[in-house]
C-alpha cells in the first residue's frame, strides 16, 4: 500500500486531474518544486507554459482540484483500487526511463503519443501484486484488435508460455492480440497486467469486464487516469508508452498499416527496450505493421516462439533459444567413408561392387566391409552380388 503521506498524494492526483497524464511541463515542475508546491503555483496560474497553463484553468473553473482528488481516492477505495507514487518503496523506477521521450520530443509538435510522453504522477492499481515486483520481470504482447485466427493463437501462446516461465504479461486490454495474451497467462497460472486508457473502475472495452475481474484477482489492473476517466482516443496512444516503459521488451504480434500495437514497438526502442515481431503472411493486411518495423528498424528482432523472446529479454547468455534441427535420418550418422560408398550407388537400376568401389575413390576390402554395414542398416539392398538403394516402405 501507498506510504505517501496524505497531502502528497491529495496533489498529485489533483494534478492528474489538471494536467493528462504525460503532459512533460507539469511533469518538469513537479520534479522541480514538489507536488505540494506545484498544485499551489498552478492554482495561482503559475509555473507552467502557455498550453498547459490554459488548460489546468479549464479544469480548475469547473470544480475545485482538492475535491476532485479526494472524491477519487474515495471512489478508487469502493472498487478495492490504491494509489502508488513515486514516493512509495514500489514505484516502478523503469518508469524515468520516459524522461528519453521528451527530451527528443516539442510540446507545441509532433503526435499526442510523442508529445505527452512525460513518466506518470502516480498509478491507479487493482490487484493483489506489489506493482514494482510484478513488473521487474514483464514483457508486453501486444497487437491488432480484429486479429486472424493465426495471430488469436500465436498471441495467447506467447501469454501462456511466458507467463509458465514466470514472466508476468502486459497487455492493454482490448480485443483481440491483448485478450489472448491476458487470457493465455490466466491459464497458465501466471501473472498478468492489464495497463487501462480509462479509469480503473470502468474497464474498456465493456466486453471484456470479466476478463479484467479475472486479472485483478491474481494479477494487476493499472491505470493513470482518476476513476471514472473515460477512454477518449487520444489516451491510448499516452497509455502505449507507459506499456513500453514499465516492460523489458515489447512484442507485437499482429497489426496493420496504422496500428497503435506498433506505436508501442517504437517506444519500446526510443528507450531502449526489447523490440521484437512476430511475422506472418504478406498477404495478410494484419502483419503489414509487423513486417514495416522490421524493414525500418535493424534493431527490431524477428520471434517465432517463446525461447525466442526469452532470449530477448532474459538472462544473457543462459536464455538462449536451441537452435531449430530438422528430424535425424540414418544417413546423418554415417562416417564419411560409408557416406562416400552410399553416394556412389546409382539412384535407380543395380551396380557391382568393383564399379562401386571405384565410383567412391575406395579398395574392395573397404567397399565390401562397408557394404556390409549398410545392409545391416537397411540402407542397402544385395542382390546376386550386386546393390541398389533400398526402397523406402510405403506408408
Amino acid at each position: 500500500m501507498s506510504q505517501t503521506d496524505p497531502d502528497t498524494k491529495l496533489a498529485r492526483v489533483a494534478l492528474t486531474w489538471l494536467a493528462e497524464p504525460g503532459n512533460a511541463a507539469v511533469h518538469r515542475l513537479v520534479s522541480t518544486v514538489g507536488p505540494t508546491a506545484a498544485l499551489a503555483q498552478i492554482r495561482e496560474g503559475q509555473g507552467l507554459d502557455e498550453p498547459a497553463r490554459t488548460a489546468a484553468a479549464a479544469r480548475r473553473s469547473t470544480a475545485d482540484p482538492h475535491e476532485v482528488a479526494a472524491a477519487a481516492l474515495d471512489r478508487a477505495a469502493r472498487v478495492g483500487a490504491h494509489l502508488v507514487t513515486p514516493e512509495d518503496p514500489q514505484w516502478p523506477r523503469q518508469i524515468d526511463d520516459l524522461l528519453r521521450l521528451v527530451r527528443r520530443s516539442h510540446p507545441a509538435s509532433g503526435p499526442a503519443g510523442l508529445r505527452d510522453s512525460a513518466p506518470p504522477l502516480a498509478l491507479w492499481v487493482r490487484g493483489p501484486l506489489p506493482l514494482d515486483a510484478a513488473l521487474s520481470k514483464s514483457v508486453a504482447v501486444v497487437g491488432t484488435r480484429a486479429p486472424t485466427e493465426y495471430g488469436r493463437h500465436v498471441g495467447g501462446e506467447l501469454g501462456h508460455g511466458l507467463a509458465d516461465r514466470g514472466w508476468t504479461v502486459v497487455s492493454g486490454g482490448a480485443y483481440g492480440i491483448d485478450s489472448a495474451a491476458h487470457r493465455g497467462a490466466l491459464a497458465a497460472g501466471g501473472p498478468t497486467a492489464a495497463v487501462l486508457a480509462c479509469g480503473i473502475d470502468r474497464p474498456y472495452p465493456s466486453g471484456n469486464a470479466a476478463l479484467f475481474d479475472q486479472i485483478a484477482e491474481t494479477g494487476l489492473l493499472i491505470s493513470e487516469w482518476l476513476p471514472g476517466a473515460e477512454p477518449l482516443r487520444h489516451r491510448f496512444l499516452v497509455r502505449n508508452r507507459l506499456i513500453a516503459a514499465v516492460t523489458s521488451g515489447t512484442v507485437v504480434v499482429e497489426a496493420g498499416a496504422r496500428s497503435g500495437a506498433t506505436q508501442t514497438v517504437r517506444r519500446a526502442l526510443a528507450i531502449g527496450r526489447a523490440a521484437m515481431v512476430v511475422p506472418g503472411p504478406v498477404t495478410s493486411a494484419m502483419s503489414v505493421g509487423c513486417h514495416e518495423i522490421l524493414r525500418d528498424h535493424p534493431q527490431a528482432r524477428l520471434v517465432a516462439a517463446v525461447a525466442h523472446v526469452q532470449e530477448e529479454i532474459g538472462r544473457i547468455g543462459f536464455d538462449l533459444a536451441p537452435t531449430p534441427r530438422g528430424p535425424v535420418r540414418p544417413r546423418d550418422k554415417l562416417d564419411p567413408q560409408a557416406a562416400r560408398i552410399l553416394e556412389a550407388v546409382p539412384g535407380r537400376g543395380l551396380i557391382g561392387l568393383d564399379d562401386l568401389a571405384g565410383r567412391a575413390g575406395v579398395d574392395i576390402r573397404t567397399a565390401l566391409r562397408q557394404v556390409s554395414a549398410l545392409q545391416a542398416q537397411g540402407l542397402l539392398t544385395g542382390v546376386d552380388g550386386r546393390y541398389r538403394l533400398t526402397q523406402p516402405a510405403p506408408r
